[in-house]
This record gives C-alpha cells, structure tokens and sequence, in this order.
C-alpha cells in the first residue's frame, strides 16, 4: 500500500514585504527566529518535521498484505485467505465473495494477521476490506479459478420424500473417489431423534449412510453435502454445496419363507396381513436376507434378457412391481399363473410373486394389495430360499451387514 508525502511551503503575503522578511533578505536574522532554529523540540512544537523525522513517521504507518495477493486472477482455492499488517494491528477483517458468501475468519492473539476459518470456493471475485487500528480501510481483490473437472453425488431418497424404515442414504457419485476420507468428511447425515449414524463404502463410486438398526418411525433425516471443492480424485473437485431433508414413515416388515410359501407382513410390529406366494424354483433360486423396496411400478415390462436368461420370458405388464435388488429380483404381481400355484409351489425365476390380475387394477387380489400397503425403504426378509443372502451391495441392502462390518467400511 502507498504512502503519500505532504510538505508544508511557507507562504509570503503578497503586496509587500515584511519587516521580517526585509531584514531576511538583507542577511539579518531576528533572535526569535535563531532560537527557534537552534532548537529541535521548539522546531516540533510548532509543527515543522525535519526529513528523517517524516521518513520514520511514515515507515510506522501500517501495511497490510493479503493472500492471494491483490489482483491475482487466477489464484488457488485450496488455502485459506490470509491477512498480515505490519507496524500495526488489526481492527477488523471482512471478506466478500460476488456470490454473496462471506468467508469467517479469525485473528491470532497479537492480532496482527488474520486467517479464513475455510478455503474461498472456486471460480469467485473476492473483496478483501481490512482496517488497521487508527488507520483507514485497505482493499483488495483476488479472482479463484475454476476447477478443470467435477463430480457430483446423486443420493437416494428424494429430498422431502417419506420413506420405510430400511431406506438408507445412498449417494452415488458420477467419478470415481479417490480421496474417500475427504469426501465423507464434507458429507454428514443427522436424525432427529438422535441416532448415530455412519457412512458404508461400496466401490469407489457409492457411499451409504445408516444407523445400527432400521431408522425410528417419525425420523427427521438431514443430508448435507459440502463437497464444493473437495477434491476426490486428482484435478477432480465436487460442487455441491446444500442441505435436503428426508422422512421415515411407518414401520413396516414383511417377512417371506419360501419353505412355507407364505408372506408375513408387520407394520409397527403387528401382523396386518398373510400372502400365499411363489418364489424362485429350484433352478432360479430367490436370494435369502434383507432386502428394501427401491423401486415401485404399477406395471412395468420384465424381459428373460435383462437378466442373463436369454428368451425364456417377455411379459410386457408386469404388475405391481417392486424392486428388492439391483440384479432384477422384484416382489411383483403375477396374472399368468394358476391361483394354485400361491402357496403351494416356487415356481418363478427368482422373484416373489403374488396373486394379481391382469392390468392391475383388481383391489381384491393379492398384489394389488400388498402394493397398496408398500412404499419405498419398506423391508422384505426372505428366508429359506436355498440361496445365499444377498450382496449388501446389490440394491439398497447393507442391513445384511452387521454393525461392526458396516463400521469397517466407513473412511473416517
């Protein structure tokens, strides 16, 4: 920062001269004025500084420097901002992006350099204002540059949604993490009741978040993500800066046994209804475990070829689909097969089934129903399938996971 000089230039009156000034001229000094000249502390009283005492007035004045350093154009956006005065302190720091964000800071204890509590975000015009004690405002203004590549997270639930108890936060990122602590560190997840609850690594591309049990009825859930300029992977930075909240409705759990052929269904541990199904036949077995409703369609069409199994099947008006895994098993409604078939035979190609019409709009056929009674994060147990329980990973199904597992995976 400059400083300005300032020198005093006697003036004379015009018109004529004075007796002083003739006897100046003439080589006559008053004794006044030799006083007055032979005495440094008289020189200061009246105001007059010789040039050194200017010079050392002007080296006490305060400077203050700012990082980024005034007018950078292109400057980082992975430190914080940085304010230092010399022959000085402090009185106040403010910084202003033309975004409208403010960045908070603090000063060190001699309050002689002040530091942002975070990093400016990137591609912002920031306005540095900071006054010295006794002096006036400084500015300065610095430009960040933008990252070359981002990511985002797409999570799951929809913001505002109402859900089932097994709903867990999942986020899927559109580029690989590599820095999978300093992404979940910009990533929290809080209930309301307080729960703890803690982030499930699937890959490098998904994170899921979940408490050791299934949520409370009633649970208030927040997600918020401050990944904007986090970086996940190298040159790689996320954007996203906001807070959405999510809900957990009514408990409900519907338990299958494939032994028995039956559907159990308990909503807030009571039994409001039993289901004769259909699961997968010897050669198409249903996966066993926990698994959560993630999908629903009222119809939707299931082709043998999405799943691996070439042409064996092709129907066009599946009712009241439910997805349970991402690999393709559904509870869904079945029209095609005989009413018998219900609680007597597994006999589909890994799903469960239950008794439906065709064009789903029949309310008093099974499917119908236990769709109607259905949302999405609703849990399905399956068990004595004859299969393996299911990938955690294969849909929204880290509940098969004990708590010290899940904990295992969590990068923080």
């Amino acid at each position: 920062m400059g400083v300005s000089h300032i020198s005093n230039r006697s003036q004379q009156p015009s018109g004529r001269w004075s007796r002083r000034g003739v006897l100046g001229a003439l080589g006559v000094v008053p004794a006044a004025a030799v006083l007055t000249g032979c005495s440094g502390s008289a020189g200061a009283s009246e105001g007059t500084a010789s040039p050194g005492a200017s010079a050392k007035a002007a080296a006490r004045r305060p400077t203050v420097s700012v990082t980024p350093a005034d007018g950078t154009r292109k400057a980082g956006f992975a430190s914080p901002v940085e304010v230092t005065v010399t022959d000085g302190t402090l009185a106040s720091v403010k910084v202003t992006g033309n975004d409208g964000s403010t960045l908070a800071g603090s000063f060190n204890a001699a309050r002689t350099r002040w530091t942002s509590a975070r990093n400016p975000y990137s591609g912002t015009k920031y306005t540095v204002t900071a006054t010295p004690e006794g002096a006036s405002a400084q500015t300065a203004t610095f430009t960040t540059k933008s990252p070359g590549e981002t990511f985002v997270g797409y999570f799951t639930p929809e913001a505002d949604s109402t859900s089932g108890v097994g709903m867990p936060v999942s986020i899927n990122f559109t580029h690989a993490v590599q820095d999978r602590a300093a992404v979940q560190k910009a990533i929290t997840v809080t209930a309301e009741p307080a729960v703890e609850v803690v982030g499930h690594w699937f890959g490098d591309t998904r994170l899921d978040f979940r408490p050791e049990t299934y949520w409370a009825p009633g649970t208030k859930i927040t997600l918020s993500l401050r990944l904007k300029d986090v970086q996940g992977a190298e040159g790689v930075y996320g954007v996203q800066h906001k807070d959405v909240t999510f809900h957990i409705g009514r408990a409900q759990i519907s338990t299958v046994d494939l032994s028995s052929k039956e559907m159990v269904v308990k909503r807030d541990g009571k039994t409001i209804a039993t289901y004769p199904v259909s699961g997968g036949n010897a050669q198409h077995t249903t996966w066993s475990g926990i698994m959560v409703i993630s999908e629903r369609f009222k119809q939707t069409r299931m082709q043998a070829s999405t799943v691996g199994l070439g042409d064996e099947y092709d129907i066009p008006d599946v009712p009241h689909a439910q997805r349970l895994t991402t690999s393709g098993t559904f509870v869904h409604g079945n029209y095609w097969a005989s009413t018998s078939v219900f609680g007597h035979e597994n006999t589909s190609h890994g799903c469960v089934g239950l008794h439906d019409a065709k064009g789903a709009n029949d309310p008093s056929v099974d499917g119908y129903k236990f769709y109607k009674s259905s949302m999405l994060g609703d849990v399905v147990i399956v068990r004595n399938s004859g299969e393996k329980t299911v990938d955690p990973a294969n849909g929204l199904n880290g509940w098969n996971l004990s708590w010290s597992e899940w904990k295992a995976g969590s990068a923080v």
